[in-house]
């Protein structure tokens, strides 16, 4: 919800998983949330800036979280080239 000035006034904004597109809930202690930086692709060199990925208890537990991780880096990769 936003109030008249257009700033975000919500208690809880719930995160969405990256792999799965599922709703995070609350309570799933199971979930983390990662900051995978950018680096410039010609000189190899962080440029300050990153990309968020969110990926639920439930990818987790079934053991898929490094296989999601990295194909979820890899696409983002592929489409800044």
């Amino acid at each position: 919800m936003q109030n008249e000035e257009g700033q975000l006034v919500d208690l809880y904004i719930p995160r969405k998983c990256s792999w799965t597109n599922r709703l995070i809930e609350a309570q799933d202690k199971a979930s983390v949330q990662i900051n995978v930086g950018t680096i410039d692709p010609t000189t190899g060199l962080y440029t300050n800036t990153y990309k968020t990925y969110a990926l639920s208890g439930y990818v987790r537990a079934k053991g898929e979280s490094d296989m999601a991780l990295t194909d979820l880096v890899r696409k983002q990769d592929e489409q800044q080239l």
